[in-house]
């Protein structure tokens, strides 16, 4: 497994910038990638889309479909039965009404169990720490990382954080947008002490 520092930008261009400046701090083009990042839930990790086999609003969904079903054809009876001695309709409208309360309560059911914000578990929400942006992934070593991590600070990365992965043909190509983020805290630096020493002497 390779050793990786990634920060996070908000743009291309801000991304790029920072890549030159790895560059003139000595990193070679072939351990340095970018790319962009969806937002949560949006990494389409089927071929049909989605990140999830199901939704989770939809597990209950057959539950309540089964008593909305049982509860409108009984209702439709009921209604069909009323139907046929006031009116003496033919038998066939009692079936029809039984059937059509079924049907109807079978949607009403199911839609009411897979109603956004509902009775999921926690386990049942999806759970991501990365935000979306424009990623720029650097293949480091342990003696490196932390100049790395300096280099994507003072560049402006919003976040910088440290992973292991597979680093191939200059690309990061087991990355997965779903994993928890580690985060890298870089120590301040000369330039940084230097700088807070200054502002110190002006006030």
């Amino acid at each position: 497994m390779s050793l990786i520092v990634a920060g996070r930008f908000t743009t291309f261009a801000d991304a790029q910038t920072a890549a030159n400046r790895l560059f003139e701090a000595g990193f070679v083009q072939e351990d340095v990638t970018l790319f962009f990042v969806n937002p949560r839930g949006q990494h389409a990790r089927f071929p049909i889309g989605g990140d999830r086999y199901a939704d989770p609003q939809s597990a209950h969904a057959s539950k309540g479909a089964g008593k909305g079903g049982a509860i409108g054809a009984v209702i439709g009876a009921v209604l069909g039965v009323a139907l046929f001695s006031a009116f003496s309709s033919p038998f066939f409208v009692l079936l029809v009404a039984a059937g059509v309360g079924a049907y109807v309560g079978s949607l009403a059911g199911a839609m009411s169990h897979t109603r956004g914000g509902g009775k999921l578990q926690d386990r049942d929400v999806p759970h991501e720490s990365r935000d979306s942006g424009v990623l720029l992934a650097v293949h480091v070593s342990p003696d490196n990382q932390l100049e790395a991590a300096r280099v994507l600070r003072e560049a402006g990365s919003l976040e910088i954080e440290r992973a292991h992965g597979r680093w191939q043909h200059g690309r990061w190509a087991d990355f997965d947008p779903t994993k928890d983020v580690e985060p890298l805290s870089v120590p301040p630096s000369a330039s940084d002490a230097e700088s807070r020493t200054e502002a110190h002497v002006e006030r």
